[in-house]
């Protein structure tokens, strides 16, 4: 009778789960039992962990081997496969990537890890690119409306002028590392895989500074201060991003990113809503009786607006395509006008007299 466990139970999941279940569930056992993200005291445990799981996954992954297995256990298939076979046979390219940035990839890349083995034989290596930098931008909402120039301030990590990058200094050689021979990796055999690590000597470089530059300690480069003119396209909001590329910190294989985040500040005379701009008009108690043509402000400078006679206040007016540019569809928003009507605060004799002449005639008892 088998001593080992049932191959459901280590995955944690419900018998006859389909393929999907079976890899998601891999993965988190993956990430929690990989021996390198637990402590030295259970290295080895979880060694035995990871081939426990990874066999129960090339299994249960495999129609074939999961028939076999759901109706005679594992006699049916300690019968037909050795261990090796077992492997062998099992399709682990969605974790190796294929070339393309699998989960075993995606797991170990922040460990500094590498990846080798599986069905693919896929090799990823990782890029040493320079770091993606965020800096934040203010603008006008006349600025956000019409784009255009920006010039911009911020520091980022450039080439060290005096070592050219190297990180040694002028004249002086690098040495090929002895722990890594100069691959800039070290490998560990774990089962039906290898798992390579960056070289924690060289730091995956393979080699080593053997005089340091004085300028920059051999990191190879320096905070330095940049001005930029930035193009801002019209129609940008609070929390729009713009990516430059490669204008973030140097690095050994380019420069990283530059990511704008963009805030526009409030208007004192405008309130933003999508492409849509809302203002108000102040009007007489007699223009919204009599009807009149206003002057009003819009983002591109003064218009004349008519309102028809009997207008009430809170009354809303469109100014087609007096907004801002909709990034989306590149057509311009409107600019919604709202008529308040102001009460005078003082008549004079004169203007009372004539308003209470008004009410009688509307037949309006005061």
């Amino acid at each position: 009778m088998s001593t080992k466990r049932d191959y459901y139970e280590i995955l944690g999941v419900a018998k006859g789960a389909g393929v999907e279940e079976v890899k998601k569930a891999y993965r988190q056992l993956v990430m929690k039992f990989h021996p390198d993200r637990v402590a030295a005291s259970e290295k080895k445990e979880a060694e035995e962990k990871f081939k426990e799981i990874s066999e129960a996954y090339a299994v249960l992954s495999d129609e074939k081997k999961k028939v076999l297995y759901d109706q005679y256990g594992h006699s049916g298939i300690d019968s037909r496969y050795s261990t090796e076979d077992i492997f062998k046979s099992a399709d682990f390219s969605d974790f190796f990537g294929g070339g393309g940035g699998g989960i075993f990839e995606d797991l170990f890349s922040d460990l500094g890890f590498e990846v080798f083995g599986g069905s693919s034989g896929t090799r990823a290596r990782r890029r040493r690119q320079g770091e993606d930098t965020e800096y934040q931008i203010s603008l006008s909402l006349e600025e956000a409306a019409c784009g255009g120039e920006k010039e911009i301030s911020f520091h980022r990590y450039d080439n060290c002028p005096p070592c050219n990058g190297t990180g040694a200094q002028a004249g002086s050689d690098k040495e090929t590392c002895r722990m890594c021979r100069g691959r800039g990796m070290v490998a560990t055999s774990m089962g039906f895989m290898n798992v390579s690590q960056t070289c924690p000597s060289c730091s995956g470089a393979g080699k080593v500074i053997k005089n340091r530059c004085p300028a920059c300690g051999g990191a190879g480069r320096v905070k330095a201060a940049k001005r930029l003119n930035v193009t801002v396209p019209a129609g940008v909001d609070t929390g729009s991003v713009l990516r430059l590329r490669q204008e973030g910190n140097a690095g050994d294989d380019g420069r990283g990113d530059l990511y704008l985040h963009i805030y526009v500040k409030p208007h004192p005379m405008f309130k933003r809503e999508g492409p849509d701009i809302y203002s108000h008009a102040d009007v007489t108690m007699l223009a919204a009786s009599l009807g009149a043509e206003l002057e009003v402000p819009t983002l591109a400078g003064r218009v004349k607006m008519k309102i028809p006679a009997g207008t009430q206040p809170g009354a809303h007016f469109r100014l087609r395509g007096k907004g801002v540019l909709d990034m989306r569809t590149r057509r311009p928003g409107d600019q919604i006008v709202e008529v308040q009507v102001k009460i005078p605060e003082r008549l004079s004799g004169k203007e009372r007299q004539l308003l209470e002449e008004l009410a009688k005639i509307r037949g309006e008892n005061l």
